[in-house]
């Protein structure tokens, strides 16, 4: 089936190179070929300590490659994937057996500027992507690409439409469900310009959009009468006025009884507002999200990243500290509400307390809890059989915090250049994170200190030597049902029975740069506060980069301790490992 699927992949671009007749074109007139490739390998030792599995075939590696022809209005492209077999952390549909390559993504696209028209696969995002986004994020192993046909019309300055039909991309085949979807986006300045000559301010920018989206999947059912057609539609704002900015959007999603939502026939929701002031040495972002039962997907059956259709923006941090990875907040699609708050301060240069160089503050805020709800018995008949459920309606107060919190983050940042050469940034965060709830039910919650400090010393334009040092204080408090924090009989925290990632860890980091070619690293984790003697563990690993022009070859060496990978708070699990890793990328 791949190999059929790579074969016609190849017969589609022959084809529409052969819609050109070059019998009279010069070498410059047959266009251009652009692309880039990468190619990950890993290699795995056993180690009983931290849990790293030897794997029988030593070396595993995922790569791709992306080929695109341009010609004026015309392009085509396409990319191939190999995973053989594909490196652990990710799902094991995309290695197969024994591992397997296949051309995953062909298209080709026409684009004036009346119109956009795409045939094949294609990513696409309505609005902020409550309702729909299609997006690779290889770090995550998510690729839900659309394989079908869009188009995209600019019928008057400042208004375009955009309509799509197609299946998703379920590893390297394409889910059972239809998606059919249509956008429209508005920028008021310039639409308005069409019909009046200034209707808006020229420091005002208003936009509109509307959207909507259907998927279709029979019901196989037997049990429930389950919809086939399930419809998402959604509205939004935004504005840029001077130094304020506001986006704003609502959706909403009809009955979708899915594996993902417990098969709840309740209608989804969801309520993302951003706001924005920025103004000389001062920022301040502020976000609000509520959602409830807005998991969407084209298969009724999937589960983890698999066939989805929407993405929920994170109302939380994305921290790149290393410490600050281990207890990463993932969203919950079934129902949370969140706030956050981001303020950044420049202190002037010159004065007592910016110094020569300025310094910056920057503060952090965001809060999860969960929606309040309260589930309605339903009575039905299954064959013979009158069964009640109390899962398939509930009740939900949308806009209101629940009794139970899932995370909370307090930080604060203090960047300063100290002289020409010398830089630091010192940053400290209070967490609260409610394992039982994002990762794994029956642990229990963490509570965290953490200090961060950065130092950056530069030795001319092209050399710098920087070192990071972490540490995490944790402290691991057992639940009950409710999310009440228990106690033992002294009165102190009890702790959960299912520990791990437990007690303290500390950080170390040093970095040399030789810019613009060489890079050296060696950093090392310690779990020196577990309580148990035997897992209080180093994780030492060392990579070497080399670059030179496009291309990029990455060394490394050591421990990687298990996890969970989140980009934008989506996750998966990345486990423990023990070996040498390298990538390869270039870009042509």
């Amino acid at each position: 089936m791949n190999r059929l699927y790579s074969f016609f992949s190849f017969l589609f671009l022959l084809s529409a190179f052969l819609l050109f007749d070059v019998s009279n074109l010069s070498a410059q007139d047959f266009g251009g070929i652009s692309g880039n490739f990468q190619l990950d390998a890993q290699t795995y030792n056993a180690d009983s300590l931290i849990g790293a599995q030897a794997v029988r075939e030593k070396i595993r590696s995922n790569g791709f490659l992306n080929l695109t022809y341009s010609k004026d209005n015309f392009s085509a492209g396409l990319r191939y994937e190999m995973y053989m077999k594909e490196i652990l952390g990710f799902d094991s549909r995309w290695g197969g057996e024994n591992g397997q390559g296949a051309v995953t993504y062909r298209y080709a696209k026409y684009a004036n500027e009346d119109y956009q028209l795409t045939v094949g696969n294609f990513y696409e995002q309505f609005g902020n992507g409550l309702i729909f986004r299609s997006y690779e994020e290889r770090g995550l192993g998510l690729d839900n690409a659309l394989d079908g046909v869009k188009m995209k019309l600019m019928p008057a300055k400042g208004l375009q439409i955009t309509g799509l039909v197609g299946k998703q991309r379920t590893f390297f085949t394409v889910g059972p469900g239809i998606v059919r979807g249509g956008d429209i986006d508005i920028g008021l300045n310039d639409f308005s310009s069409n019909f009046f000559n200034s209707l808006f301010p020229t420091n005002l920018q208003v936009r509109m959009g509307a959207s909507l989206l259907s998927k279709y999947q029979a019901n196989d059912d037997p049990s429930f009468n389950l919809p086939e057609n399930v419809l998402a539609w959604s509205a939004r704002m935004s504005i840029n006025a001077g130094e304020f900015s506001f986006n704003g959007e609502y959706a909403h999603k009809c009955a979708d009884p899915s594996a993902a939502n417990n098969l709840t026939f309740n209608e989804g929701k969801a309520l993302y507002l951003a706001a924005a002031y920025s103004t000389r040495g001062l920022g301040v972002n502020l976000s609000m999200k509520s959602l409830d039962n807005m998991d969407f997907r084209s298969d009724r059956s999937a589960q983890l990243t698999n066939l989805t259709l929407n993405y929920l923006p994170a109302i939380t941090k994305q921290y790149l500290y290393r410490m600050l990875t281990l207890y990463p907040y993932a969203t919950q699609n079934n129902g949370e509400i969140g706030v956050q708050a981001d303020v950044f301060y420049t202190i002037e240069k010159g004065s007592d307390l910016g110094g020569k160089y300025g310094t910056t503050i920057s503060f952090n805020y965001s809060r999860v809890h969960g929606l309040d709800t309260t589930h309605l018995p339903f009575t039905h008949i299954s064959g013979q059989d009158t069964i009640t459920n109390n899962d398939l309606f509930y009740t939900s107060d949308f806009l209101k915090f629940g009794k139970r919190k899932y995370f909370e983050d307090i930080g604060v940042e203090i960047s300063k250049q100290w002289t020409k050469h010398f830089k630091t940034n010192i940053g400290y965060m209070n967490q609260y994170f409610n394992k039982s709830v994002v990762q794994t039910p029956g642990y229990g919650l963490v509570k965290m200190n953490v200090f961060v400090s950065e130092f950056t010393y530069s030795f001319g334009s092209n050399q710098a030597l920087r070192l990071e040092l972490q540490h995490l204080g944790a402290k691991h408090v057992d639940v009950d049902d409710a999310g009440n924090e228990l106690t033992d009989s002294t009165g102190a925290a009890k702790k959960p029975e299912l520990d791990g990632n437990n007690g303290n860890w500390a950080y170390g980091l040093l970095e040399y740069t030789l810019a613009p070619t060489w890079f050296f690293s060696i950093f090392d984790e310690y779990n020196y506060g577990n309580d148990d003697p035997n897992h209080r563990l180093h994780y030492l690993s060392g990579n070497i980069i080399w670059v030179k022009d496009a291309l990029r070859i990455s060394l490394g060496y050591g421990r990687v301790r298990g996890g969970i990978l989140c980009v934008g708070g989506v996750c998966r699990p990345v486990p423990a490992s023990n070996g040498f890793s390298i990538t390869v990328s270039s870009t042509f």
